[in-house]
């Protein structure tokens, strides 16, 4: 079974809308790809893909996800660079963290830093190469 689309490393949906812009002025040929998808009140998840001159450098996939009484957000990622013989050198970050009342801020309960696996590698490089042709095909 596919994990829902607003899941880490998750296919994205087929109405899934690819935003190209420049980076920066002083770094020609240089440009993101970016899509955004929203869970509602649950959640987002935001995929990025630096390209310089049309080759993927880095990408990222990032999910923020919130729910319960009190509120629990749940915020993991994986990102990094893509390296120009194609290995992908990351890191990959799970948070979770809980509304406490009368704090301002939510209260970390954990923080997990690890390497990406090799299917979680692949599964990257899928999204990134689907990210890129969907932007080819004039998705904006």
């Amino acid at each position: 079974m596919k994990p829902p689309w607003h899941e880490l490393l998750a296919p994205l949906p087929g109405d899934a809308l690819v935003r190209r812009k420049p980076v920066s002025d002083k770094l020609p040929g240089w440009e993101s790809l970016s899509v955004e998808l929203s869970a509602g009140a649950a959640g987002l998840r935001h995929l990025l893909v630096t390209l310089e001159n049309g080759t993927p450098i880095s990408a990222g996939d990032w999910v923020l996800f919130c729910s319960g009484n009190p509120v629990q957000y749940r915020h993991e990622s994986i990102g990094g660079r893509i390296e120009t013989d194609g290995t992908f050198n990351g890191t990959r970050w799970r948070t979770v963290a809980i509304e406490v009342p009368g704090q301002d801020d939510p209260e970390t309960r954990e923080t997990v830093r690890s390497q990406p696996t090799a299917e979680e590698t692949a599964m990257l490089k899928a999204l990134v190469r689907e990210i890129v042709e969907r932007a080819g095909r004039g998705s904006r």
